[in-house]
């Protein structure tokens, strides 16, 4: 029976769907739901500051921040991503290909790191969460999106119920909270990305946790201890 590797198992997936990503990842950062993530990060972050963009994809992301006078390294595991990234060729950004699992910078590289939907990518979170810590500043500031409990890509994960392996797992934010708490990390703020039918509720008065099992991604600001 032939081993399962999370990592390479990963990498051929988003390798197959980068271009169809790269098709989308602009109206995704512009106008779809990732619209309120820069705007989020510029009103919270020092102009100017080193940003890791972790698990970049093609880079989209990055170039908004590098447009926003922030000096940006983008990484991925998937080599197509990476390719697509540089075929935009922007002074203050540049992309590697990378392993969320093992960082290869110094320790304290950047002032802050974005990491927008690649944690539930990983087989182990707390794992990764060490190695932004790890190259973070202190006091560094970590902008973490999270899918939340309504978000469609969290069926990629459905095949564990047949006891299959699957490349998405299904940490929720409020886990995500308690985890990144209790490991070096201090909760700053937070925003919601709700669907359109919950932008409907209101939402002011619930509780965070009740607001986070409504969303389609939360975007947690969190401070390296």
């Amino acid at each position: 029976m032939k081993s399962f590797n999370w990592n390479a198992e990963t990498e051929k997936a988003w390798n197959e769907r980068a271009d169809f990503w790269h098709e989308n990842s602009e109206h995704m950062w512009l106008k779809g739901s990732r619209k309120t993530i820069i705007p989020f990060i510029k009103s919270r972050l020092e102009e100017g500051a080193h940003i890791l963009d972790a698990g970049c994809g093609d880079g989209y992301g990055s170039f908004l921040l590098g447009e926003s006078g922030y000096h940006v390294k983008g990484i991925d595991i998937s080599e197509k991503m990476i390719i697509l990234a540089n075929e935009k060729r922007v002074h203050n950004i540049s992309f590697h290909k990378g392993d969320l699992t093992s960082l290869q910078y110094e320790p304290s590289s950047f002032d802050a790191i974005m990491a927008i939907n690649s944690l539930e990518w990983v087989e182990q979170p707390l794992n990764v969460l060490e190695e932004f810590h790890k190259v973070l500043k202190p006091e560094g500031k970590l902008f973490l999106g999270l899918l939340g409990p309504t978000a469609g890509p969290r069926g990629n994960s459905f095949p564990r119920l047949y006891n299959q392996k699957a490349i998405c797992n299904t940490l929720m934010p409020w886990e995500l909270e308690q985890l990144a708490q209790e490991n070096g990390w201090e909760l700053l703020d937070g925003m919601p990305v709700y669907k359109e039918d919950a932008k409907k509720l209101d939402t002011q008065n619930l509780p965070r946790i009740l607001k986070q099992a409504l969303t389609f991604m939360w975007v947690f600001m969190l401070k390296k201890k």
